[in-house]
Formats: structure tokens, C-alpha cells, sequence
């Protein structure tokens, strides 16, 4: 996920407010006034005497010439560098993002934000906006915070659906209501998963629970940010999830709780291509998958043949990152 700092410099009480209600990872504030800050809300400040502080955690770099790039990327790679660019806004940003990591390109507006995020398609890892006004940083944000992973959704086809007995299942409550069509990728396996659908679908004998989704069995993966896996029973509140729709768009939730209880269980098999794709999970009318297309599909409903949406890959994983190794996983 991309930083979002907010530059109020002179200090401005609104621009904080703003930027704490915009979700902002941290403020940059003039010395002296963290703990102003510390009264508005919790959040990150940087400043000579903030919680990250100028020298020793952050390095502010002005490039105006090839030396002044050369320079800072030597910079101590522990360090967050701050570059601010002159005339030539791109190429040095292109040299640096190439060559190294933690930097953050100052912007002046959503402009410059957005043609930094942009860089080599992979973009600088965040964003310092010199905040000019109240509705730039919720512009900004916006951008930032909205914008998430690009997930490649894989049509799955199932070849098995069957009871397996008692098992202890874990539901997911997010600080964040899913419409139809959202939810979280989750596998018995690092290397398959499917699109488990929410709880937003209405019934008549169980309450809409759109902030859920009843995940599956406490060993299971489910996907969070940056393209990591955790198991299902690591969850706590606090945790980060990644929320995705059926057209592959993701978003970040904030997990509020993580419930497990025993239920029966029930193992749904599918393929994609060469790829294998499982997951046991809670059976019950109430518990959907999703279909192409975004329509959930109960699965106690589904059938062999059935096409449903999901994410299928070669690696394998260890503790949640991708490896290039052999790892088998039955």
C-alpha cells in the first residue's frame, strides 16, 4: 500500500483534521507542535522532534542536477527519502524508483501525485503533499488510498463439492460494508483461492452482514495487502485484509473481528487450467462463492461444471510471501 503524507507547513489545524479524516499515514509539521497534533488523533508526525524525525529516519532531497540523483541514490537505503524535483519532474523519479526503495516524491497537487505514482508502472512508494488547501488532501487521498491492488481473477470450474464433517471456521468482520459482488480471496492452498463472496445478500431467515465474510476453516489463506497470504487463525483485530470485487479491484479492510466457531464443513475442488483450487469451508445456504460476472452462488447450490471466480498461481509461499521454490501442497 502507498504512503499518503501530508506537508503542513506552516501548521494549519483544519489541514490535520483533514488529513486525519482522510486516513493520511502521517503529517509533516514545523518543530514544537506534535503534540498539538497528538490532541487531534493518532497519527505519525514527522518533524525534528515528531516520531520520525529529519536525519535520523527521514533525508529531504532536493534534485536539481544528475549529481544531486547520483547523491541520493547513495543515500542510506534504511532511510525514507523525501525527493523534491525541480523542472524535470520524471526522469529523475524513473533513475531513483529503478535503483532503490522508501522514497516519497513531494507533490504540490493531485497532478504531480498522480504522474509519480505512474512512474515505471510501479511508482514511487508514496506520496508528501505540500497541502494547499483541505479538499487537495482529500483529493490526494483519495487517490492513494482508493486506488489498491489490480488482482488478475481467474475463472475457475469445480470438480468436486462434499461434506468432510465438524471443523472450526473462521468469520471475517471488516470495519467496511461489501456490496454484491465483493469479497476475499481465500484457499485451502497458497496457490488457488476463490472469491468468497460477502454476507450482503439479503434472506429471509438470517440479517444481511455486509461488513462479513465466512471465510472458511481456521487453516486456511486468505489474501491481504501487498500480495501476501495469512492464515485464517493469525487474524486479529487490527489486521489488514484485502477486499476484492469481481472484476479483480481491491481495496484494503480493517479487520473489527475475527470469529471462529465450530460448524459443519464442507470442501468445494475446482481447476484452472494446470491449477488446482480447494478450500473447506462452513456448510450452509448462507455461504456463496461468486460467478463470473459478480452474481454469488450458494454452496450448497453448486454442481460440477460450475464456473466461479477465484485466483490461481505457479509459486509457492513461505510464511504468506511468494518463493520461487518447490513446494507441493495437497
Amino acid at each position: 500500500m502507498k504512503k499518503f503524507w501530508v506537508k503542513i507547513i506552516p501548521y494549519n489545524k483544519n489541514f490535520v483534521t483533514a488529513a486525519l479524516e482522510s486516513g493520511a499515514d502521517a503529517v509533516m509539521v514545523p518543530r514544537g507542535f506534535t503534540k498539538k497534533v497528538k490532541e487531534l488523533g493518532l497519527i505519525t508526525t514527522v518533524s525534528d522532534d515528531g516520531d520520525l524525525r529529519a536525519g535520523r529516519d527521514v533525508l529531504e532531497v532536493v534534485i536539481n542536477s544528475k549529481k544531486d540523483e547520483e547523491n541520493a541514490a547513495r543515500a542510506n537505503r534504511n532511510k525514507i527519502l523525501i525527493i523534491r524535483t525541480g523542472s524535470w519532474k520524471v526522469i529523475p523519479l524513473e533513475n531513483l524508483v529503478a535503483q532503490r526503495g522508501n522514497l516519497i516524491a513531494e507533490a504540490k497537487n493531485a497532478q504531480d501525485a498522480g504522474l509519480a505514482l505512474g512512474i515505471l508502472e510501479k511508482g514511487v512508494d508514496g506520496i508528501l503533499l505540500d497541502a494547499k488547501g483541505a479538499n487537495e488532501i482529500r483529493k490526494v487521498s483519495k487517490m492513494i488510498k482508493g486506488s489498491g491492488e489490480k488482482i488478475a481473477l481467474a475463472r475457475l470450474k469445480i470438480t468436486a463439492v462434499r461434506p468432510v464433517g465438524m471443523g472450526d471456521r473462521v468469520c471475517i468482520d471488516t470495519c467496511t460494508n461489501m456490496k454484491a459482488g465483493e469479497g476475499m480471496l481465500v484457499g485451502n492452498t497458497s496457490g488457488g483461492m476463490f472469491l468468497v463472496h460477502s454476507e450482503s445478500i439479503e434472506n429471509p431467515y438470517v440479517a444481511s452482514r455486509p461488513f462479513r465474510v465466512n471465510a472458511g476453516g481456521v487453516h486456511a489463506y486468505v489474501r491481504v495487502p501487498e500480495g501476501k497470504m495469512k492464515y485464517l487463525a493469525d487474524l486479529r483485530s487490527g489486521c489488514e485484509v484485502t477486499i476484492t470485487d469481481f472484476r479483480g479491484n481491491a481495496q484494503t479492510g480493517i479487520i473489527g473481528r475475527a470469529k471462529v466457531e465450530k460448524r459443519p464443513m464442507i470442501l468445494v475442488e475446482a481447476r484452472s487450467g494446470k491449477n488446482r483450487v480447494s478450500l473447506v469451508m462452513q456448510n450452509a445456504e448462507t455461504i456463496r462463492l461468486t460467478r463470473p460476472g459478480g452474481r454469488p452462488v450458494s454452496v450448497v447450490k453448486l454442481k460440477k461444471g460450475d464456473e466461479v471466480l477465484g485466483y490461481a498461481e505457479s509459486s509457492g509461499r513461505h510464511f504468506g510471501m511468494k518463493v520461487d521454490e518447490t513446494i507441493t501442497e495437497k
